[in-house]
């Protein structure tokens, strides 16, 4: 007799089919249209109302040798965010807008490059992390923002304090994932609205490793401004990755396994250009379960009739972004001359 509910919970993961899997006998539009509807209501986006914007730029330099403009921005009543932008100080004319998003870490400071706690250099240096800093050099404006539960925005010298604002979303009916999610958008806003004179959204990219890997996938599904997406060591399949290991439960979405696979909300994504990162050895979202997973992103983009818009990069390592192998892949796709 099992008396562990957790290995229940695996068994009925290993069991149930989603039931928003694309099976053929939908039109594709129609099955994006009820699937849009469906995770909206999954990460709680109807609890969300629009607000005032109220956008301050709070200091103006120099950074890793770009022009840096940090600011904040309500992105709801009483809460903002914190948005860090390099501009390259040769730049002329409009630059497409690279946004990333950091993974579980001590806060965005850590895609500018720019150590603060005591092993930033290490977390730095050891994967790629520095995203802004590379995204300059890849031809982008490059905007980090301080995402829910991570440095300015809940986090702690320590590290991310995803936990209880989690939890305490969904006692609201909302989730900390749709929180990240929404904060994109917001931004994006203001990017459009104040910005506008340095950045373009054409050939525009969101990015993120790990948790910023998750925000991404999940804002690329309802976020279409941005011509292309790139999460790295994030999309795999719920069973072989958040149930089958310990995660934060920032991962967490109510419900979402009855509707979806992580596969099945690239229908969402498609036809936008999506690169899929991930590490062979990576021991949290391991390789046999990012396979699978990607194997229903194909489908779904050739049902979109956009079969060469989307494309798998496995790097020889770990739980890390790929800078290396990553951007080549990401701006071919986009059609840009390194």
């Amino acid at each position: 007799m099992n008396h562990q509910p957790l290995l229940h919970h695996i068994q009925l993961s290993a069991d149930a089919r989603p039931a928003l899997r694309w099976d053929g006998s939908t039109p594709i539009e129609e099955h994006r249209k009820t699937c849009i509807a469906k995770l909206r209501e999954l990460l709680g986006l109807h609890t969300f109302m629009p607000c005032e914007p109220l956008f301050e730029i709070t200091a103006e330099g120099e950074l890793c040798g770009c022009r840096h403009i940090q600011f904040t921005l309500q992105t709801e009543e009483g809460y903002y965010t914190r948005g860090d932008l390099l501009l390259p100080k040769e730049a002329e004319g409009k630059l497409p807008l690279c946004v990333c998003l950091q993974g579980h870490s001590k806060g965005s400071h850590i895609s500018l490059g720019t150590p603060k706690y005591e092993g930033d250099e290490a977390t730095i240096a050891g994967g790629d992390r520095d995203f802004c800093v590379r995204a300059v050099q890849e031809g982008f404006a490059a905007l980090a923002i301080e995402q829910r539960g991570f440095g300015l925005c809940g986090g702690t010298e320590h590290g991310p304090a995803c936990e209880r604002p989690a939890m305490t979303a969904m006692l609201l009916g909302r989730t900390l994932i749709g929180e990240r999610v929404w904060d994109v958008m917001r931004v994006v806003d203001a990017m459009e609205a104040h910005f506008g004179e340095w950045i373009t959204m054409k050939g525009s990219v969101l990015m993120g490793n790990s948790g910023g890997g998750t925000a991404t996938y999940y804002t690329a599904c309802l976020e279409h401004r941005f011509d292309g997406f790139m999460p790295s060591c994030a999309v795999c399949t719920y069973r072989d990755s958040i149930v089958g290991l310990h995660h934060c439960v920032c991962n967490y979405i109510p419900g979402i396994a009855r509707s979806f696979d992580m596969g099945d909300l690239a229908v969402m994504i498609a036809p936008k250009k999506l690169v899929v990162v991930c590490g062979r050895e990576d021991g949290i979202f391991p390789l046999g379960g990012v396979n699978k997973t990607y194997g229903i992103i194909e489908e779904l983009y050739a049902a979109s009739d956009a079969s060469g818009h989307c494309a798998l990069v496995v790097g020889e390592g770990g739980h890390r972004f790929y800078a290396d192998d990553a951007w080549p892949v990401m701006k071919g796709l986009l059609g840009m001359v390194r």
